[in-house]
């Protein structure tokens, strides 16, 4: 077992493994969290989405939809796909990524107090049990209502507040183009309520992430697989690498590019298209030499909010996302795993 000293400013996930290791030495169950199987690495679709993010409206009606078609197939047949002229500028982005450094180069006890950022800092896994459910990584989960709130305490990192409320408004309206296109493909007219319903800065999320560099990363996830419980995520990258997704039942590597944003679609919107969009399931590879940061935005509405359908029959019975959230962390309390979707299928196996 190699030697580690983690430095002040990372949480204490080398001890969460070395208990769960010896957890699992214990029981005999084996320390790696994959097999065997050759990782392929993947372009995902890239899709130019300038003719819907530009102003101006000189973008004609047949160019918008071709976009919004291009996004759909996508979000059909993968899942996820990457975006170009996507509206939020590089330099915007870069600024996130040097705050967001900063931050998270703060002693481990300072991240973890209470206040800092209402309190939305997360590490590692807490209830995993075995090596498959620990995420070696640490986040910042920070609602978009709370950004601006005179309660969020930034510490020393004022200069923070403005750039995580830019990268919120940028990211929360291409989010929102996006989705409404989808749903359009789908046959959605907009007929003056919002797409879709409920989603607002007191129930959309920004979550900044970090993953430390890890002497156990072959067998470690960064983050554990997972389908995103939301309408739709928007994730911006940084070029280090390790996210994977499911394609053709086998683990495939996304490709980073410096200029794409990548957007994927999650479980709420798989229910609303009757399972034509796919929430993909995806994960998180540990690197062992270098750290990894993104910045995620999540496209979430209130829990009372029903979450719908494009049209009858659904496979799905009616539901809010309150439901559905309590159904799952019921899942995970008693199973160790999201169920999710199924449990809210019409006609259950």
């Amino acid at each position: 077992m190699p030697a580690f000293a983690e430095s002040a400013a990372d949480p204490p996930l080398a001890d969460s493994y070395l208990t769960l290791l010896r957890r699992g030495e214990r029981d005999g169950i084996a320390p790696s969290t994959e097999g065997g199987l050759a990782v392929l690495e993947c372009e995902l679709p890239m899709i130019d989405v300038k003719c819907l993010t530009s102003s101006g409206g000189s973008a004609s009606a047949r160019e918008r939809a071709a976009c919004a078609d291009a996004m759909a197939r996508a979000a059909s047949e993968w899942g996820f796909f990457q975006m170009t002229n996507h509206g939020v500028s590089r330099a915007l982005l870069e600024e996130m990524r040097r705050e967001q450094a900063r931050l998270f180069r703060l002693p481990f006890e300072t991240k973890a107090k209470a206040g800092l950022l209402n309190g939305s800092y997360r590490w590692g896994a807490p209830t995993a049990t075995s090596l498959r459910h620990l995420s070696w990584s640490e986040a910042f989960h920070v609602p978009l209502a709370s950004i601006s709130g005179k309660d969020c305490d930034y510490g020393e990192l004022s200069y923070l507040r403005g750039v995580l409320q830019e990268v919120a408004d940028a990211m929360s309206r291409l989010a929102t183009t996006v989705a409404v296109a989808l749903a359009e493909s789908l046959g959605y007219e907009a007929t003056g309520g919002a797409f879709p319903a409920g989603c607002d800065e007191t129930t959309c999320f920004l979550r900044l992430n970090r993953y430390p560099a890890c002497p156990f990363a072959a067998d470690t996830f960064g983050l554990v697989p997972h389908t995103d419980s939301d309408f739709l995520t928007v994730l911006c990258q940084d070029q280090v690498g390790g996210l994977q997704l499911m394609k053709d039942s086998r683990w495939v590597s996304v490709k980073p590019h410096p200029d794409a944003l990548i957007v994927n679609v999650g479980d709420l919107f798989q229910a609303w298209s009757n399972n034509r969009y796919k929430s993909v399931e995806h994960k998180v590879v540990a690197n062992a030499k270098a750290e990894r940061f993104s910045v995620a935005y999540f496209l979430c509405p209130s829990y009372d909010s029903p979450v719908g359908t494009c049209g009858e029959p659904s496979p799905y019975r009616a539901f809010t996302f309150g439901e559905y959230r309590r159904k799952v962390q019921e899942d995970v309390k008693r199973t160790g795993k999201k169920i999710g979707l199924p449990n809210f299928l019409k006609h259950a196996a």
